[in-house]
């Protein structure tokens, strides 16, 4: 008698959907809890302090040029937590959110760790967002296999964990850009019905107040309707199809300037009456003035307050920000940025794995279309029709990179990586053991890619590939916010609790780029330059043999005076200000000797000429520790040099040719 066979059934797609939603949520988990060891970055104290400001004052002075949606969204928590909100002095009445952020966060008794947590956890929502967003548009295209190794991918991607739970606005656009399109695309494949419309107008109203690089879905949303009259879906004429596009449109904008005034009080003035009169951190009149013919028409549109102050004035502010902005890459440094830019910095930053995925997806699919013939140029056509909406997401973000001025992050090219982990679904098909080779080389590249994830934990954010032989030497090629965003305070607050105990307690110099708080992290120590300047202003101080801590932002000089080559005529200034010396510690140190001096120089051009002096020296020092290698790193961000006196003297006080000859000796390993 033959045996019975259990009779197969596929997967019910409730449980299809909670694996998704598992794997989806995962990354958000893993993008959290490796952040809990970490500092704020940069932009992240900003967002949370306007988040509040909005959320309970009503008022929109504070970091305008952010997205307010993100920003409202990762504050939210804080109407449980209920942390004392100081009230606006003058730094808040002027709009100076990064001073009166700090106050906030630290010096007002509030959980700031909690606070931050938080907030990361609310936006790694939107990263989980995505990555379904990713799941589905993969699962339509490729079925099952291909869209849990799309998801799969992105799930364990080192830029979208790095980036998934920081309170800041980039993830949250990668969601909305891609929702958009896909919604928008939705709704045209089946002639516009109201409730795909509907929803179509709602995502794209949203991610105009998610961030200001919403425009850049105006083109991508009129290119789609384009090819949809060109190719209109069967059952409808492209005249009456035209005319459903042209009310559609209508939704999208009577929708979007709704919610825009909604997210801003339905107040036009930024400020709310009944707070302490203020202005913005950089003046109307200034904003417009360095931003051409836009601001004749921003100008024009103040005039009749078709839209909230706060919004227009962050508008007007990323234009003028955009325009310039000081870059580094590898060890070239721009005010205007390079084309080469962003590819290389997709080239290092994305996985090799991943890479490789890409490059054997592209050259396969390359060579089926060298097979199939003018036979099937119609399956082709449909192919490009039904991912239209990823591809024009892709090119035209692109298009936009290459000329961007604004060359300052890995993250700003983001949005295109989603398009990227859909497409990779094809090589769902072969996930089939009757294809064993094929099977394996995408199952050992899949783990390969989780395996660079895990290796890197928790230090997502300086991910760089082996072709630029990894972490260790990102900091030769990109900064700021694709390397050190100020995360690694309390890393180096527990590195210094291990290395540097009594009784030797040695002097610790700490040149820091970031928000975070050394002093609440318990780092004592001597203040290098460091950015952004928030009060109180720094003390002077000499240097002595000892720890320096500097930032790899700070080391590599992006954003001072006094970046780019040593030349010249900077150590003839530098020189001339160090026989100042003597006469600065007097000045510092013994009152009777500073009245005197201000009797002949006033206190403030004392001032100015200590602060160069300072900035000057620091870049002495910085083009010598460049040449050498670091003592210690904590987490790549920065780095920790201890210096005798004999290194600290070569490197500030000897002649040029001495410092010429210690820096050769420091590429060559010697000290």
């Amino acid at each position: 008698m033959a045996a019975l066979r259990r009779p197969s059934a596929p997967f019910s797609e409730s449980f299809i959907i909670a694996l998704a939603l598992l794997l989806a949520a995962l990354h958000a988990v893993l993008a959290v809890t490796a952040t809990t060891g970490e500092s704020l970055t940069n932009d992240e104290i900003a967002h949370l302090t306007a988040g509040r400001a909005y959320n309970t004052l009503n008022d929109y002075r504070l970091q305008p040029e952010n997205g307010n949606l993100p920003q409202r969204w990762a504050a939210l928590p804080m109407t449980v937590i209920q942390p004392h909100f100081p009230p606006l002095d003058e730094s808040g009445r002027h709009g100076e959110v990064w001073v009166f952020g700090h106050r906030f966060f630290y010096l007002s008794g509030n959980p700031a760790d909690f606070m931050v947590l938080c907030g990361r956890a609310m936006i790694s929502l939107f990263s989980a967002g995505t990555g379904l967003l990713i799941f589905f548009w993969s699962r339509k295209l490729f079925g099952l296999r291909g869209a849990f190794l799309s998801l799969g991918l992105f799930a364990f991607c080192p830029n979208f964990l790095a980036h998934g739970a920081l309170a800041t606005s980039d993830v949250t656009m990668v969601f909305f850009l891609l929702a958009s399109v896909s919604a928008w695309w939705w709704a045209l494949e089946t002639n516009l019905p109201w409730p795909r419309t509907l929803l179509s107008a709602a995502v794209f109203a949203l991610a105009c107040v998610a961030k200001f690089s919403a425009p850049l879905l105006v083109p991508m949303l009129l290119l789609l309707a384009a090819l949809r009259l060109v190719w209109p879906p069967s059952g409808t004429t492209r005249g009456r199809l035209a005319s459903r596009i042209a009310l559609a449109t209508l939704a999208h904008i009577v929708l979007a300037w709704a919610v825009i005034w909604a997210f801003y009080g339905f107040r036009y003035s930024a400020f709310n009456p009944a707070l302490p009169a203020g202005d913005f951190n950089r003046p109307w009149a200034w904003m417009l003035a360095n931003i051409g013919g836009y601001g004749t028409v921003i100008g024009w549109m103040r005039s009749l307050h078709l839209l909230p102050e706060a919004f227009l004035y962050g508008f007007t502010f990323v234009l003028e920000f955009a325009g310039q902005r000081g870059a580094f890459l590898s060890g070239e440094y721009s005010i205007h940025g390079w084309a080469w830019f962003f590819p290389f910095a997709f080239l290092v930053k994305t996985p090799l794995p991943l890479l490789l995925l890409l490059g054997t997806g592209l050259l396969a699919w390359l060579f089926r279309v060298a097979r199939a013939g003018r036979e099937r140029w119609p399956q082709l056509r449909t192919l490009l029709l039904r991912t239209a909406p990823l591809l024009v997401l892709f090119f035209l973000c692109w298009a936009v990179f290459l000329r961007s001025h604004l060359n300052i992050g890995h993250r700003h090219i983001l949005p295109t990586y989603p398009v990227l982990f859909i497409l990779l679904g094809a090589l769902g098909a072969w996930l089939d053991l009757r294809r064993p080779f094929a099977l394996a080389l995408v199952a050992l590249l899949g783990l390969w890619h989780a395996g660079e994830s895990l290796w890197i934990r928790p230090h997502y954010l300086a991910y760089f590939n082996q072709l630029v032989g990894g972490p260790a030497n990102g900091y030769r090629h990109l900064v700021d916010s694709s390397l050190d965003w100020g995360q690694d305070l309390p890393g180096l607050a527990t590195w210094l609790r291990e290395n540097n105990r009594a009784p030797k307690n040695e002097p610790v110099y700490l040149s820091y780029f970031g928000t975070g708080d050394p002093s609440y992290e318990g780092i004592v120590a001597t203040r290098l330059p460091t950015l952004p300047l928030i009060p109180p202003p720094r003390p002077w101080y000499w240097l002595k043999p000892g720890i320096y801590c500097v930032s790899v932002t700070m080391l590599q000089h992006v954003y001072s005076s006094v970046r780019g080559p040593w030349t010249l005529e900077l150590e003839a200034e530098y020189q001339r200000l160090r026989a100042l010396n003597p006469i600065f510690h007097e000045y510092a140190s013994d009152p009777a000797k500073r009245t005197q001096y201000q009797h002949d120089v006033k206190p403030e051009q004392w001032h100015t000429a200590w602060e160069r002096y300072d900035q000057l020296r620091f870049a002495r020092l910085c083009h010598y520790l460049r040449a050498r290698e670091p003592d210690a790193n904590i987490g790549y961000s920065i780095f920790i040099y201890r210096l005798s006196d004999a290194e600290l003297k070569a490197a500030t006080e000897d002649s040029l040719a001495a410092w010429s000859a210690a820096i050769e000796r420091g590429l060559q390993g010697g000290r």
